[in-house]
């Protein structure tokens, strides 16, 4: 069965760093790609990072908002995405949900394109408070 379970959420204070991890299995990243979003209670679900390095037209994605920040990367060995989260912000807080889809980055880039992923977790808790 096609899986993705997120762990390494946690309490941080402003500045701080977090690495979350998700662990993918019944595919391969040859075959999906893999990103992230994020819910906060009164905010719209967002799309915060997304990896493709199955196509050659890499379009992997972060939101302007964790751009410079936030680095995705895969470890293909063990079929792992992580996000290392770094100088991380009180609006950083929410539930991070690991995702993935067959289509592409582009599906993480607004809600409307969030009805493409296929492949949800359950979640990590991530807050950032003093």
């Amino acid at each position: 069965e096609v899986r993705v379970a997120e762990s390494g959420g946690g309490q941080v204070q402003p500045g701080g760093s977090l690495r979350l991890s998700c662990a993918a299995s019944g595919f391969t990243l040859d075959n999906y790609v893999i990103g992230w979003l994020r819910q906060a209670p009164g905010k719209e679900r967002e799309g915060v990072s997304c990896l493709n390095i199955r196509d050659d037209d890499d379009d992997t994605y972060y939101s302007d908002s964790v751009k410079g920040r936030f680095t995705i990367r895969a470890d293909n060995a063990k079929n792992v995405v992580y996000l290392q989260m770094n100088n991380l912000k009180a609006e950083d807080t929410g539930v991070y949900y690991c995702t993935a889809t067959r289509a592409r980055c582009g599906s993480y880039r607004q809600s409307f394109g969030h009805r493409y992923l296929e492949v949800w977790g359950q979640g990590t808790l991530v807050t950032v408070s003093s």
